[in-house]
């Protein structure tokens, strides 16, 4: 006979596959082991309160099958003696070596920089990033987790510049290029151990002993083979562009890096009044960036739209746009005097070609110098009239439009700011930073009359995401990859990705590859993979695809070269042209392509793992935040296409931000900053785990704050453990070994039965939830059913455990919470890994060390479709919803549960079978139980008409429809609105209709009845109370009273006492008539009336004075 029968993984065995219990969650509430060592109430706790039976007298402890488990909410401890176990063990090895031959699962790990400190958000990725694999690798996948490392780029140089004191790119050259590389090798590990101890401390398994790094020159050799490939293609260039570059860094971002560094500014702008040639009249234009007006060459404008020449009343004559002369001259308006007067209308290309005078010399001289035509009215319809003049002020080295606008009209090319973003010398404001000159040259034009405003605006400016300083938009040249040749490949490979959610893959990530730009993916840096483009005098230019082409081209490349700066710069080649020497260009390359590579540079593909990199190309899964949309996102799918022409990978989860408990942002600065060491060590990684994943939806932000992380430890964490340690704790006094029994359907009771359809119902919703990426649903699933079996399996079943001896009730009440607890524990597996190792050990691994040395080298369970019993699931369905609206009767008419109620009456759709209802008595407290169709001698209903659909519509017959509401049989007008839809009245001899959205319906209370109405459900309570009951009621709260001060003495669960009372005449009357039936509940040789003596306490029992003694006795 099979050991466990319930749920059996079939799944095919890997290289070693042992079948071990698969069980299912526990739940909450109700039973603390160390309140369950406590003596129990003889009834199931009615209302939620802990209240627990005497263990059976026969009970002795020979030996302790499981180990005892504490019931404190403290993790922390756990989980570090959980990850001592992996460590030792070599779990996460062995979780990958054991599914050899098993088909493959591949997750791609996007690389973290070890220079840089784990954040609270790290925390989520990291989660999710672990979660799928393991889930996946119980499915019986082989899922490689390879680690890996970036490593370049300037956030790297910026930390080494700030350790040796260096400000800026020519101290670096003077410091020296070697051992400022050096040093950056160094730098890049800065927090490497930091890093290994944040993961393995939050759960996240990876390979970390063989990491891809990205400056290695097996990594960096095959980056050169794509940039060949792409070189080949066509596809790599130089050009002359604008580019946003960082004065700061002095080196162009791409547009990915742009989008990382945008932030909100208050600035002034500039409207300024240019002199036409030849008239005694201004041209009004308007710019955001004051500094570049020194550059100024032409003014553009829509040359479709509408123009006037207007005579204002500053005694100024402006030229500008028709739809815009109210907004920017209307404030000259005073007393009743017009603004301005329009002399003239044009079309904008009316007025292409008016000459206007320089607005600054220097300008004119630079021009001057080119032969070139410049300072006259231009025309393109980029120019909105959305703000501003409708006229554009035009300095081609400095924006995108305005360059190309100089190249249709060839307009000279004027760059007055150097490579520092400092202003020309030629300029008035020589050597400002450019955004130190706005205020100088509004103060300039001002002086010189040449200044009509300086509104202030508010408005998103990009900043380097790596240093804060303000980007300039700058000419210059740079090395592009043409990703606009491959705009349509791009977004048909997008297409063929699962985006979690889809929004972000069609919306922001298809939106910007539909409109991709061109890659500027060259940096004039030091410490970053180079370029590997060799230039001659001659023009000719060379990719150089592998050190084995390097090597064969070179006389001077040393054997060991290393594919860093300044190395590589030595290394020249012979030109195939002209036979001259070579030198390769200075640039490295955007950090972003050695992260986009990692598919296949990992494995130094194609110079060897050839087929391991066709085996794990594209990956199955990838996840990162959704900044990545225009980072690592983009990068991977740009490289692939540009290569293979394929998506790199076919899902991807996109997670929102963390952000603190008011929604905001966190920050050092802000003083909201999470640490994320701190956060662990004080609720644990499987807590925090577990509210990533039950929060909301991956995409959405998460408030990270304490108390959410600890209400979702308690309501699932906490009541799973409980009900665990109540296993453990009947199980040990019993010494129930799991092994030695069977677990038979067919003898089961109801109960049971429910249990194992439910749990079967929930690892099917489980498990098709993570198959498709849907975490929330998955872990709601799980905790519903831990909190269905702890506050009603367990609660239900509990005298079951209490029983004496051993018979087949109690074995199947064990079996069945076994089967429940391994199951949940291994379902739950890949959210919770450390508890649910814990449970495992103990429950699984302590009984049976055939099994499976860890939980997570276990399968998946698989579902029993013969257990799930759809029927039963829905008549305890509907018991729940009876047991709930029962429950809020009582709390309604203030009558404790431990009170007996004589009737209950129930309306609804359904029946139940008369066991159920006996289920729902028993929890209830009541004698009996009934379905009625007609519950309208207990129950009635006021109506009160809607205010904000009934007012609009009836107005001043609003006061007669209330008083004929008032009037009105409530149970008639109900039948009515049930079966019609509407409620039809007569109100001052007019007849209206009103329909259910017009009224306010309410449950009118008759005395002696209490009534719940919910969803076509009524529950009424008959809570008028004979003197039997009344009596009955007073004999459970004694028993409830003793049952406390057995805890509060610190009693043993199988100590015998004796209970001395002394009271009024009305409460020693019942402790005579019950002394009996008290006895037998709390475990008493004698209750007498006598001295209270032992552990007093005095007691208001139903208004009347007890005092009572509780002493142990021998057995």
């Amino acid at each position: 006979m099979q050991r466990y029968i319930g749920l059996q993984s079939t799944q095919p065995k890997c290289r070693r596959f042992s079948t071990a219990l698969n069980g299912h969650p526990c739940p909450p509430g109700l039973l603390k082991p160390e309140q369950a060592s406590v003596l129990k109430a003889k009834r199931l706790c009615r209302d939620g309160i802990n209240s627990r039976k005497s263990v059976p007298e026969s009970a002795e402890r020979k030996k302790e099958m499981y180990k005892k488990v504490s019931t404190d909410m403290n993790f922390v401890g756990r989980e570090k003696e959980v990850e001592k176990f992996w460590d030792e063990n070599h779990i996460f090895e062995k979780s990958i070596e054991e599914r050899e031959g098993c088909p493959d699962y591949i997750f791609y790990d996007g690389p973290p920089t070890a220079n840089g400190k784990p954040h609270i958000g790290h925390v989520l990725t990291r989660v999710i990033k672990d979660m799928i694999p393991r889930y996946r690798t119980m499915k019986g996948y082989m899922v490689p987790r390879k680690a890996g490392w970036d490593t370049h780029g300037l956030p790297v140089e910026l930390e080494v510049e700030k350790a040796l004191g260096l400000d800026g790119k020519d101290q670096i050259e003077e410091y020296g290029l070697e051992p400022f590389i050096d040093k950056c090798k160094e730098s890049v590990w800065k927090y490497k151990g930091m890093w290994e101890d944040f993961s393995g401390t939050v759960g996240f398994w990876a390979d970390m002993e063989h990491p891809y790094v990205t400056y290695h020159n097996s990594f960096i050799e095959s980056e050169w083979w794509a940039l060949k490939q792409i070189w080949d293609k066509g596809l790599l260039y130089k050009g002359f562009k604008i580019v946003p570059y960082c004065p700061r860094c002095g080196t162009p971002l791409s547009a990915q890096e742009v989008a990382q560094g945008y932030k909100d500014v208050k600035e002034r702008s500039a409207i300024a009044r240019f002199k036409v040639k030849g008239e005694d009249s201004y041209i009004l234009a308007w710019t955001t960036t004051p500094w570049t007006l020194p550059s100024n060459l032409a003014l553009c404008v829509n040359p479709k739209e509408d123009y006037a020449k207007v005579k204002a009343a500053d005694g100024y004559t402006y030229y500008m746009a028709c739809a815009l002369l109210d907004t920017v001259l209307g404030r000259l308006a005073e007393d009743g005097k017009p603004a301005y007067e329009i002399l003239e209308t044009y079309k904008g290309t009316d007025l292409e070609g008016k000459e206007y005078e320089p607005l600054y010399q220097c300008a004119a001289d630079a021009a001057a110098k080119q032969n070139k035509k410049a300072f006259y009215v231009v025309c393109d319809e980029y120019v909105t009239l959305t703000d501003g003049t409708g006229v554009v002020h035009i300095a081609p080295a400095f924006g995108e439009d305005d360059a190309n606008v100089g190249r249709k009209y060839d307009l000279p090319f004027v760059q007055l700011v150097d490579e520092k973003g400092n202003m020309a010398e030629s300029t008035p404001f020589a050597g400002l930073f450019v955004k130190k000159a706005d205020p100088e040259v509004l103060k300039d034009l001002d002086a010189r009359g040449l200044l009509y405003d300086a509104p202030k605006f508010e408005h998103s400016y990009p900043h380097c995401w790596r240093c804060d300083t303000p980007l300039i938009y700058y000419a210059r040249e740079s090395w592009f990859i043409k990703m606009t040749a491959v705009r349509d490949d791009l977004i048909a490979n997008n297409n063929t990705i699962n985006w979690i959610p889809e929004s972000i893959g069609k919306g922001r990530f298809g939106d910007w590859i539909e409109n991709v730009q061109d890659w500027g993916i060259s940096r004039n840096r030091y410490w970053g993979t180079p370029l590997n483009i060799w230039e001659c005098e001659c023009g000719h230019m060379h990719s150089v695809g592998s050190i084995a082409e390097l090597k064969e081209m070179s006389g001077n490349c040393p054997d060991d070269i290393e594919l860093h700066r300044p190395y590589i710069d030595e290394v020249t080649i012979r030109c195939p042209k002209c036979g001259k020497e070579m030198h390769r260009v200075p640039e490295v390359i955007d950090c972003w392509f050695d992260s986009g590579s990692m598919p296949f540079a990992q494995h130094h593909y194609p110079f060897e793992n050839k087929e391991l990199f066709e085996k794990q190309f594209p990956a199955d899964f990838i996840s990162e935040a959704v900044d990545q949309t225009r980072g690592w996102f983009y990068s991977l799918l740009a490289i692939s296409t540009l290569i293979f022409n394929k998506a790199p990978y076919k899902n991807v989860i996109v997670l929102g931000h963390v952000q603190d408990e008011n929604g905001q942002k966190m920050s050092k600065s802000k003083g909201n900053a999470v640490d994320p060491f701190e956060a662990l060590e004080k609720y644990g990684a499987d807590a925090i785990r577990w509210y990533f994943y039950i929060n909301s939806a991956p995409w959405l932000p998460n408030r990270f704050h304490g108390k959410a992380v600890t209400e979702g430890q308690r309501k699932f964490m906490g009541t799973l453990w409980n009900t665990y340690a109540f296993f453990v704790l009947y199980a040990n006094i019993d010494e129930f070994d799991a092994t030695k029994y069977a677990l038979e359907y067919d003898k089961l009771s109801v109960m049971d039965k429910w249990l194992l359809s439910k749990m079967n119902t929930m690892v099917k919703t489980v498990d098709s939830n993570l198959e498709n990426y849907r975490i929330p649903e998955a872990a709601r699933a799980l905790q519903e059913f831990v909190d269905d079996m702890s506050n009603w399996y367990v609660r239900r079943s509990r005298e079951r455990f209490w029983a004496k001896g051993m018979g087949q009730d109690k074995i199947n009440a064990y079996m069945t919470l076994y089967t429940a607890l391994v199951t949940v524990s291994k379902a739950a597996a890949p959210m919770i890994p450390f508890m649910t190792e814990e449970i495992y050990q103990n429950l699984v691994r302590s009984i049976d060390p055939d099994a499976p040395e860890s939980i997570h080298l276990c399968m998946f369970p698989e579902v029993n479709e013969e257990q799930i019993d759809a029927e039963l699931e829905q008549n305890m369905d509907n018991v729940l919803k009876l047991v709930v609206m029962g429950r809020a009767c009582r709390n309604a008419s203030n009558i404790k549960n431990r009170q007996p109620i004589g009737q209950m009456f129930v309306k609804a759709s359904f029946t139940l079978p008369e066991f159920y209802q006996e289920i729902v008595a028993d929890e209830l407290n009541v004698k009996n139980v009934k379905f009625t169709e007609d519950v309208r001698d207990f129950t009635s209903y006021n109506f009160k008409p809607q205010l904000k659909t009934v007012g609009p519509k009836y107005g001043k017959m609003l006061g007669g429809i209330k008083a004929a509401l008032d009037s009105v049989d409530g149970n008639a007008a109900m039948d009515e609105v049930n079966g019609t839809g509407a409620l039809k009245l007569e109100v001052n001899g007019q007849e209206i209709t009103l329909f259910r959205e017009d009224l306010l319906i309410e449950t009118a209370q008759i005395e002696g009845y209490v009534s719940e109405n919910d969803n076509g459900i009524t529950v009424v309570l008959d809570t008028n109370l004979t003197p039997e009951l009344l009596e009955e009621g007073f004999v459970r709260e004694i028993i409830s009273k003793v049952q406390t001060m057995r805890k509060e003495a610190d009693f043993e669960v199988m100590d015998r006492i004796r209970v001395t009372y002394d009271g009024s005449e009305k409460a020693e009357a019942i402790f005579t008539k019950h002394a009996g039936e008290i006895a037998g509940e709390v475990l008493a040789n004698e209750v007498a009336k006598a001295e209270p003596a032992g552990y007093v306490k005095e007691w208001k029992i139903n208004g009347e004075a007890v005092t009572m003694g509780v002493e142990k006795e021998g057995k």
